[in-house]
């Protein structure tokens, strides 16, 4: 027996790929009840605005400061769904679930998780398949 494999030496480093689960139905709703012109602006300020609520709550978990964490997710699981991101609202709530739990193990998890699917949601590919026209 090699040292390197009594002591672990086949490691494995893995990559998830979330998928990303959304419905173009809300924006669509914007969009006929809007028009396109200002529909466009609606969805962009929402957009924007998810993108800098997620920032904030990772440079806030990056400090380690738990405060107010659980309203802000909430905020954040409320964004999302209404723009039609069902996996961003989801794990965010898992997150909640797990900051009310108090385990730092699972939170640790599913925040990566969050941060995963945040990225995969606000790509410019997953945003162009919910474009409506």
């Amino acid at each position: 027996m090699k040292t390197g494999d009594r002591n672990g030496g086949n490691v494995f480093a893995l990559r998830p790929k979330e998928r990303v689960r959304q419905s173009v139905e809300p924006i669509a709703t914007i969009y006929r009840n809007l028009g396109t012109a200002s529909a466009e602006q609606v969805v962009t300020r929402a957009l924007t605005e998810l993108a800098l609520t997620m920032a904030g709550l990772a440079a806030q978990v990056q400090a380690h400061d738990m405060d107010d964490l659980n309203r802000r997710l909430r905020r954040l699981q409320r964004m999302s769904e209404n723009i039609g991101m069902i996996s961003l609202g989801a794990v965010a709530g898992d997150v909640r679930d797990c900051l009310e739990a108090q385990d730092p193990t699972a939170f640790a998890a599913v925040w990566a998780r969050l941060l995963r699917v945040a990225e995969r949601s606000m790509a410019q590919d997953c945003l162009a398949d919910q474009t409506v026209v």
